[in-house]
């Protein structure tokens, strides 16, 4: 009688197990749904995103004003990061000089873009290696209208989705500068423009993709 007693409570404590385990598997895998925004099912497993670039408030007299959008598009939920360069007022005299742009840290412009932190950098690496560093882009009349792939994503952990985009004064040194600043932020100097980047439809990247290709 007690041996059948002793193994009626091993098969209580196994199924007590079982259920257990069961209830943290579902849990673990609400938890990794949940990193797939909803927008992603809306939009045929596809998210986009935007970023309204404005001037700095705290641009400096005689630094151009740049003004426009980066847009953004990924497949749900290993597809490589699009993005849609469509910015305007940078110099249209001379030879138009790159300029640098980077994904920074914070969301932030309480402080214009000197709040948004340093280059977004979430494994600890040297500059040019930070997901967001997206090299020099080179202005047209003076305009940036491009198109790049790009190793930063909107998914998960690694999102950079309530980050910010800054377009910078000069070059990018693409870390071949000598100097810890070229392993930061590859002395770019001064921030001009940036923006947030949120979730959106796909309304904006459809018409200015339009433009892109016609």
């Amino acid at each position: 009688m007690q041996t059948m007693r002793l193994q009626r409570s091993m098969c209580l404590l196994e199924a007590a197990t079982l259920i257990l385990l069961a209830g943290c598997y579902q849990h673990i895998s609400a938890d990794s749904v949940m990193f797939a925004p909803p927008e992603v099912s809306l939009h045929n497993n596809t998210l986009y995103a935007a970023c309204r670039m404005r001037p700095s408030t705290l641009l400096a007299e005689g630094l151009p004003s740049v003004y426009g959008h980066v847009l953004f598009k990924q497949d749900y939920p290993n597809g490589k990061l699009n993005i849609l360069f469509w910015l305007k007022g940078l110099p249209t005299e001379g030879d138009p000089e790159p300029r640098a742009v980077h994904i920074h840290q914070y969301g932030d412009l309480s402080l214009g873009c000197d709040s948004t932190g340093g280059h977004y950098n979430p494994y600890t690496v040297d500059h040019p290696n930070h997901p967001g560093d997206f090299g020099n882009l080179r202005p047209e009349q003076g305009k940036i209208r491009t198109l790049i792939e790009s190793e930063a994503t909107l998914f998960e952990g690694m999102s950079v989705i309530g980050r910010a985009v800054v377009v910078h004064e000069k070059i990018d040194d693409l870390g071949l500068g000598g100097d810890a600043g070229s392993l930061l932020h590859g002395n770019a100097g001064r921030r001009l423009s940036c923006c947030v980047i949120g979730i959106s439809s796909p309304r904006l990247w459809d018409m200015y993709y339009k433009q892109y290709t016609s």
